[in-house]
């Protein structure tokens, strides 16, 4: 069962706009990089079910962030199907992220009244997400839509809440691009846990760097 509410979730995404999307199999090694990412401001995870080890490394590393991380919300992101959603929500996710939109999991959410976010990369999918419920949408893949499409989405629907994944780069360049073109969040994923960061001391850093490089856009 969620700890957050689909509005708190929504308050905390906006308040903490920069969203880590990680998948590793070794525990040990999740656990620090939660913790490298919670100790440099961040408070939204999404965990990836990218991996045959997913379910059961999720469910440790639930018990970890309530039990390390006060305050942070743990999600579980690539759900496909409502029996996926179920097996995760039950071992504990704070939210569901999907790649796409699918009316069974929304459904499985919001009877477990646990936070969803669908996707789209077209104007009628990402607004029929929100007719199925979603208060924020993800925008996928980002790279191929780009920041320009957000832009002109908002021009029509100003009130749309929007979190972009794929293509967002944890540059300042790259982060003011995409807030400026109306995002309200961003999810970086390899990027952001490659190179000098691949170091849990330097990740802190970085993301510490990052949150100070949107604190202008929070609203």
């Amino acid at each position: 069962m969620s700890l957050f509410s689909p509005d708190r979730i929504l308050a905390l995404v906006t308040d903490h706009p920069i969203v880590p999307v990680f998948y590793h199999a070794d525990i040990n090694h999740a656990q620090q990089i939660v913790q490298a990412c919670y100790d440099g401001g961040l408070r939204v995870f999404e965990f990836t079910n990218r991996g045959d080890q997913a379910l059961a490394v999720f469910g440790q590393l639930v018990t970890y962030v309530r039990e390390n991380c006060h305050g942070m919300a743990l999600g579980i992101g690539t759900i496909l199907t409502a029996d996926e959603a179920g097996d995760f929500i039950k071992a504990g996710a704070d939210f569901v992220v999907q790649p796409v939109t699918t009316a069974a999991v929304g459904a499985v959410c919001r009877v477990q009244g646990v936070p969803w976010m669908p996707a789209g990369s077209t104007l009628n999918e990402i607004y029929q997400a929100t007719l199925l419920g979603a208060n924020l949408v993800k925008v996928f893949p980002g790279n191929v839509v780009g920041p320009g499409f957000i832009k002109a989405i908002k021009g029509p629907m100003p009130w749309l809440k929007l979190m972009v994944t794929g293509g967002v780069e944890p540059t300042s360049e790259s982060l003011n691009t995409w807030f400026k073109a109306g995002v309200t969040a961003v999810g970086i994923g390899s990027q952001l846990f490659s190179g000098e960061s691949s170091d849990y001391a330097a990740l802190k850093e970085r993301t510490a760097m990052l949150m100070e490089e949107v604190k202008p856009f929070i609203k």
